[in-house]
């Protein structure tokens, strides 16, 4: 396959590769590192800010993350084919860069309401990197690997489990040697510093849809022509909160439940996707994607309620198993879905897609956080109760608000259950009448 694309210089797709696969590790080692620290951000600066809602506060921060990927998704996915692939790497990386600063400039500053709006602005910079990452490479690689998307998408986005195994221990090493949480957003800054450096020298292709002489207004008609693209749409939302809201809210949630650091399930969670991504294309072949997307929610539902009930490491460790099996193929092959239903929709529709998972999980998180704080202040018996206890019986209060934050988001895939088998059941029927 020619790889040239009418540009003036041959593209190296394993260097593009090697870009794309670096910014998704920088992606997820930032939610890794947004996941260590979240408790101490709830520690060190919420409780002292507002100890009745400071674990929604903490859903709010972690919430503006989203609200920048879907921001940059939104807009972003409209623009790359004018701004090009390489002014969006180098966005996302000073977003890395600028935003870590300031929330660590935040943390060092007397707790007031400055501390809370410089954290989500922090959070928000860097949430903005992260939908500049996904608007550039997922067209990127559909771009350059037509031949098999779903493969090299789940490839690619087996770099995002790899980040947050790497930040995940990274988090803990720095714990043990009782180093202040301020340093996981220091080793954030380095990869985005790499990836700034390796996308000023390298070539970048054109999208698929410049590619294929689809124009640009061509592009926004086929929302118009493609009214189905809206159910992947909705879709993407649910499959997005089922896999992101709960692994940036596990550390808090497992940490009270099962008396570990919940950071260890989300890096053993995250090993296993790595692995298990490298195979989609092979298990997409043999059940198609809308087939894999089905068993995922189904496991999903089963192992985030597993995880709710979980009261030993062991069975923590059993349920996310099942929850990371099911989760694991579910981004990426939803991606691949879209562009390989709508081909014509070429950035914009990728983009859109990515974009409902973050506007999703804006409204996600401050709900498990509202859901948290809320059976929190009903087991303790009331606010001026939760303020007097401590030590075991504040334990069971956590323990008690982190079960039913999980909870209600273990209903959620099983939405999309009917939804799936039916396409399901229908591309089925169509193969088989051709």
């Amino acid at each position: 396959m020619s790889t040239s694309f009418n540009q003036s210089k041959p593209l190296d797709r394993k260097r593009l590769f090697l870009v794309g696969n670096l910014s998704i590790f920088m992606i997820g080692l930032g939610f890794a590192v947004r996941a260590s620290i979240a408790s101490d951000i709830q520690g060190d600066i919420f409780n002292e800010l507002d100890l009745a809602r400071s674990a929604g506060l903490v859903g709010e921060v972690l919430g503006a993350t989203f609200i920048g990927f879907a921001l940059t998704l939104l807009f972003g996915s409209a623009l790359v084919d004018r701004v090009g692939m390489r002014a969006m790497l180098l966005f996302s990386a000073m977003g890395y860069i600028v935003g870590s600063a300031i929330v660590i400039a935040a943390s060092f500053l007397p707790v007031s309401i400055l501390s809370y709006w410089l954290i989500f602005g922090g959070f928000l910079l860097t949430g903005l990197g992260w939908g500049a990452v996904e608007a550039a490479s997922n067209p990127m690689v559909a771009a350059v690997y037509p031949e098999e998307k779903t493969h090299r998408l789940n490839i690619l986005h087996a770099w995002w489990p790899a980040g947050i195994v790497a930040g995940g221990l990274a988090g803990l090493a720095f714990a043990a040697m009782s180093l202040p949480w301020q340093v996981n957003l220091l080793v954030l800054i380095l990869p985005a510093l790499w990836l700034g450096y390796l996308t000023l020298s390298t070539e970048f292709p054109v999208t698929e849809r410049v590619q294929t002489g689809v124009s640009y207004q061509d592009m926004f008609k086929e929302l118009i022509r493609s009214p189905g693209f809206f159910i992947w749409f909705f879709c993407m939302m649910i499959t997005a909160a089922a896999e992101l809201a709960p692994g940036q809210w596990v550390d808090i949630a497992l940490t009270n439940v099962v008396g570990m650091q919940g950071i260890y399930v989300l890096i053993y969670v995250s090993m296993l996707m790595f692995v298990m991504r490298f195979f989609a294309g092979a298990i997409a072949k043999r059940i198609s994607s809308v087939g894999l997307l089905w068993v995922g929610c189904l496991l999903a539902a089963v192992g985030l309620y597993g995880l709710s009930l979980s009261n030993s490491p062991a069975t923590a460790f059993l349920s996310a198993t099942v929850w990371g099996m099911g989760v694991c193929y579910l981004y990426p092959t939803m991606l691949s879905s879209v562009n390989e239903r709508y081909p014509r929709g070429g950035a914009l529709f990728l983009g859109l897609t990515g974009f409902a998972a973050g506007l999703s999980i804006q409204f996600v998180l401050p709900f498990m956080g509202a859901i948290f704080d809320s059976a929190k202040i009903e087991a303790a018996g009331g606010l001026e109760q939760l303020m007097t206890l401590e030590g075991e019986a504040m334990a069971e209060v956590l323990r008690y608000a982190s079960i039913e934050s999980f909870q209600a988001v273990a209903l959620l895939p099983l939405i999309l259950l009917p939804v799936f088998g039916f396409i399901w059941l229908r591309d089925r029927a169509k193969a088989r009448a051709l």
